[in-house]
């Protein structure tokens, strides 16, 4: 099988990790809990936490070389946990009869997946590979002759005009991704979780094709948006077209290979879910865009401890105007804007202290160019990288939370300011706009808890924040406000048992059969 492996987390858990039975849940987790703090992984924990009479069996997809430090003790209901690195397969034999066949079969739903497929491919992949899958690995799917035919056809058919060695590389990186997901080590649960599509969304569809089981999808942030993002920045999927007097045409640019793949695979999970959850309703339009069935869609907020938080806003403390951007220091946070907001708006409050809290060894490369800006706009004294901190304990320091990314979906940590009454100023990205002013058809309607700004506008981030620090009027109304909708629509008890419900009524459910209703 797959490169996949139980962690042994510390000696007195040593007996959770010979469970070898059915556990009630296998949570799905792609490059997050229990290895990267905050965010999705901070959610995952408090849902295993209030879900203490169930079993929990973590699947953890991580690149090959991932750090797998534990940034969160495994609650005592965490069963076994199993980290399979993507893309990574087994060697498998070296040679097998029929490869050629295989591969001329395997042609076509490789080919779907490129352009519109989904569930329907996934199952013919599948179908091939069960009955050899113990003897496949990289020789045969990747490093074979026939392997290798496969992919001079696949970009006849499909980029002869682009590099065939970019092509090449990203062909076996897809498609390297897939076949780990299809390889590795399934456990046995009542019910299958996934926190995304993508990666985890493949595991999941082949989880419930394999066993019958059902499958729930929670999507924070839409996973084909984000990838669309992360590829549309990576230089070298795309060669601009020659500006020098040349008439041939030389496009190059393999973007929308990876595009198609991802949105293929989240596709294939949709319609492997039982039941599709989003955080807020904007989500699921995108979620419908990418062929998500309507009647499975459900929407469950994210929620915090209120009562945890409120208590702060007493505790407020005697200090200099004080800003802070909580999060990781990655570009999808857009951490320069923060900091070209800050120099601008330390032009008017000169006494400004601006914090960045949350971890930063994610991105040294990404930390080396903020910390070049902020030398470069003489904000040394002014603004600094915290690092990872209890957010609780610092709330009462400050005067506004924000940010500035340019993807969220809804995130907590304006929940917890909002809690604790500090009014937010966030870019108008998921479910930022109707945190803070209010969703659609709120009553009453409370009003403004902070400001929405533009996306990469620093300029105005430091004008939403100058209103909210100069003028006190305002920013008590803001702080009152967005306090008082955290605790009317965001408790997190409330929220606890909607996932209580759902999952003791697809645990109770009987299995649908080998390749579910799907085949």
């Amino acid at each position: 099988m797959g490169r996949s492996e139980p962690v042994r987390v510390s000696a007195p858990r040593s007996q959770h990790m010979n469970f070898s039975g059915t556990s009630d849940i296998c949570l799905i987790l792609e490059g997050t809990y229990p290895y990267v703090a905050g965010g999705v992984s901070s959610w995952a924990h408090q849902l295993i936490l209030a879900q203490s009479h169930l079993s929990f069996e973590l699947v953890c997809l991580m690149p090959e070389k991932a750090d797998l430090t534990l940034r969160y003790p495994l609650p005592p209901n965490v069963v076994r946990v199993t980290n399979i690195p993507v893309g990574v397969l087994p060697a498998g034999e070296a040679r097998l009869r029929g490869t050629r066949g295989l591969m001329e079969r395997l042609e076509r739903p490789l080919l779907a997946l490129q352009s519109g497929g989904g569930l329907a491919e996934l199952i013919a992949i599948l179908q091939e590979f069960r009955p050899i899958r113990s003897k496949l690995g990289r020789r045969v799917l990747l490093n074979s002759p026939e392997a290798w035919e496969l992919t001079l056809r696949m970009y006849e058919k499909t980029q002869a005009e682009s590099a065939f060695l970019d092509y090449f590389w990203s062909w076996r990186t897809i498609f390297g991704g897939l076949y780990s997901m299809l390889l590795c080590e399934l456990p046995q649960a009542r019910v299958y979780h996934a926190l995304s599509t993508g990666y985890a969304g493949l595991f999941a569809s082949r989880a419930h094709l394999e066993t019958g089981r059902p499958v729930l999808l929670t999507e924070h942030g839409i996973y084909t948006n984000e990838r669309r993002i992360e590829i549309a920045m990576a230089d070298w999927l795309y060669q601009p077209p020659e500006t020098a007097l040349n008439i041939e045409k030389s496009p190059r640019d393999l973007r929308p290979m990876w595009f198609d793949a991802f949105r293929a695979y989240s596709r294939a999970c949709y319609q492997a879910s039982s039941r599709i959850i989003t955080l807020y309703s904007g989500n699921q339009q995108f979620q419908l865009a990418d062929g998500a069935p309507p009647e499975k869609l459900q929407i469950i907020p994210n929620g915090i401890d209120c009562w945890r938080f409120s208590n702060l806003s007493a505790a407020r403390s005697s200090h200099p105007p004080t800003i802070a951007l909580i999060g990781r220091v990655v570009p999808i946070k857009d951490i320069k804007t923060f900091i070209r907001a800050t120099a601008i708006l330390r032009e008017i409050l000169p006494e400004l202290q601006s914090l960045v809290l949350g971890p930063a060894d994610e991105d040294p490369s990404y930390l080396a160019e903020c910390k070049v800006l902020v030398n470069h706009l003489g904000l040394e004294g002014c603004l600094k990288f915290v690092g990872p901190v209890s957010v609780p304990d610092h709330l009462p320091q400050l005067d506004v939370v924000v940010l500035t990314s340019i993807s969220e979906a809804q995130p907590l940590v304006i929940l917890e300011a909002g809690a604790a009454g500090v009014p937010c100023v966030a870019t108008d990205v998921g479910a930022c706009r109707e945190m803070i002013y209010g969703a659609p058809g709120e009553n009453p309607c409370l009003g403004a808890g902070g400001e929405v700004t533009p996306l990469a506008n620093p300029t105005a981030t430091a004008h939403a924040l100058a209103r909210l620090l100069l003028d006190p009027g305002y920013w008590e109304s803001a702080s009152r406000t967005l306090q008082e909708r955290v605790r009317r629509y965001y408790d997190r008890a409330a929220l606890d048992r909607s996932y209580r419900d759902l999952y003791e009524y697809w645990r109770a459910a009987p299995s649908s059969g080998a390749w579910g209703e799907a085949a």
